[in-house]
């Protein structure tokens, strides 16, 4: 039998205080502004200009356009603001074998028919030696390489028109706009260093911050964003790391704004394998982004940052970001009334776009479970619960990126290749391998389409099909397969220029959705 605790008059939260801006604070100020609008929460962020932020992350997948809708703006308002892009997925350059590369798109793959995936009628005929590339039956690949865009129609014909998108934007510009719309919705913000985090002696919560000219700050619920410090759930609250540097051993970072090629205007974010690591290349409308994650073990900082300057495509225009981290995560994510976003929660190497996306989860996470002064234990522990799993998910997505790889006799992805796999990852792996079978565990952050990406762009292929696929013959599958990339070619066919469509959002120009 279970005990229920006896009843208890409720205690609203009156205070919330954000420590550290940046773009988990401003997320999470914004979103509660409006979330908890005429509930009489007051909400103060804390952070110094005194103090820099990290503020590379300008890559984002699709489900920060929920984000956007929470907060009542559009995506177009947000590229507009941001000097933003589009971004329809991630090319990958060189990961399986140095010459080769293949597309990670937001969007399906084929149709399925008769409760049968498509992948398995693929499947059939590249075993019988009538193979397709996979990117042929993904209209969001197809736009990619044509370096064009379109809106998704807002009720498509089938699965063939089924895509989504995200944005690539200046991560500086879209706090300050953040930051605006709080600030005008009544936020308070207090530019200032917090010097110390005092406890109750009682119950071991927080209960105010010190500041260096603003004396003390108090509230109810702290949510930490001081970066990778964590000055109030890591160093106040003791709450331990746990590291996984044995599985993603990539601890640096250099990053370097550039000029743009104008003849490279992709709607997608570029991922290329080097050395002791990969490269990232994300535009945006004034500049691209670059960067090198690396590991540290394999290559010192000057050498990385020698390398990027001598790839970069047009000139720097800024002075190179050394970026320090480690994999992981804080072993509790929620303690008492405090709860941490962003680097002071953990951080997972930016392959897949995730930082933003594990900022945006935790704000909505908070405010499905969100408390009173309280503070339930259950409610913790199930916030935590789900994160963890979470940051499990994606950790492992990212190490399949490293394990699919063949490029023989380098120290730095032999050693990947060939490391330690999490056992919820080998059961994934298995059971592809052993019939194409796709497996969705809780919290996935990325859906069967993604992991087929990987599985067939390292060409990690099982040897046999569904035999639920037998159903009809190679010809019936080959004729259906044929019309389906005629299909997806004529809509990509149809889509704008992507430079076209940037164009007329930089002019205020109005867009609207083109039938797929």
């Amino acid at each position: 039998m279970i005990d229920m605790p006896a009843a208890q008059q409720a205690q609203p939260i009156r205070q919330i205080v954000i420590a550290g801006g940046g773009t988990a604070g401003w997320m999470a100020a914004c979103y509660f502004a409006g979330r908890l609008a005429r509930q009489g929460v007051g909400i103060t962020v804390v952070e110094s200009s005194a103090i820099g932020t990290v503020g590379v992350g300008e890559a984002t997948v699709p489900g920060i356009r929920d984000y956007f809708r929470a907060i009542g703006v559009s995506e177009i308002d947000v590229l507009r603001a941001t000097g933003g892009t589009v971004k329809l997925g991630i090319e990958f350059q060189d990961w399986a074998h140095p010459g080769h590369r293949f597309f990670h798109p937001f969007g399906l793959y084929g149709m399925p028919s008769r409760g049968v995936p498509f992948h398995q009628y693929w499947l059939k005929l590249h075993h019988a030696g009538q193979g397709h590339d996979l990117g042929e039956y993904s209209l969001c690949t197809q736009m990619a390489a044509r370096g064009a865009f379109m809106l998704p129609p807002e009720k498509p014909v089938n699965d063939l028109a089924v895509f989504d998108w995200a944005v690539h934007f200046d991560a500086s510009r879209f706090a300050a706009m953040l930051r605006g719309r709080a600030v005008a919705q009544g936020v308070r913000h207090i530019d200032d260093v917090i010097v110390d985090v005092a406890l109750d002696g009682e119950s071991g919560h927080i209960a105010h911050l010190v500041t260096q000219d603003h004396g003390t700050i108090d509230g109810d619920l702290f949510i930490d964003c001081t970066g990778f410090r964590s000055l109030l759930l890591g160093k106040a609250l003791g709450v331990e790391w746990n590291d996984w540097t044995h599985l993603l051993p990539c601890d640096r970072a250099v990053a370097i704004p550039c000029a743009a090629d104008p003849s490279r205007d992709w709607p997608y974010t570029v991922s290329t394998a080097r050395e002791a690591g990969w490269q990232w290349r994300i535009p945006l409308q004034h500049r691209v982004g670059n960067g090198y994650v690396y590991s540290s073990a394999m290559l010192s900082d000057d050498e990385a940052t020698a390398k990027l300057l001598s790839r970069l495509e047009g000139e720097a225009l800024a002075e190179p970001n050394l970026i320090r981290f480690g994999a992981g995560h804080r072993a509790r994510f929620w303690a008492g009334n405090c709860v941490a976003m962003g680097l002071a929660a953990g951080f997972l190497e930016p392959l897949e776009s995730t930082s933003i996306t594990l900022i945006q989860t935790a704000i909505e996470r908070l405010a499905d479970f969100f408390p009173d002064a309280h503070f339930d234990p259950a409610l913790a522990d199930e916030f935590n619960r789900a994160t963890r799993l979470e940051y499990a998910r994606i950790r492992d997505f990212l190490i399949l990126h490293y394990l699919g790889n063949r490029r023989l006799g380098e120290p730095f992805w032999d050693r990947l290749r060939d490391a330690e796999v999490p056992e919820m990852l080998a059961h994934k792996l298995r059971l592809f391998r052993a019939r194409g079978r796709l497996v969705r565990y809780e919290w996935e952050s990325f859906l069967d389409p993604s992991w087929l990406s990987m599985y067939a762009g390292f060409d990690w292929l099982p040897a046999t099909h569904d035999p639920m696929a037998d159903h009809f013959t190679d010809e019936e599958i080959a004729q259906a397969l044929r019309r389906m990339r005629e299909t997806v070619a004529s809509a990509a066919a149809s889509a704008r220029p992507h430079r076209d469509f940037i164009a007329h959002i930089a002019a205020g120009e109005p867009v609207s959705p083109i039938a797929a």
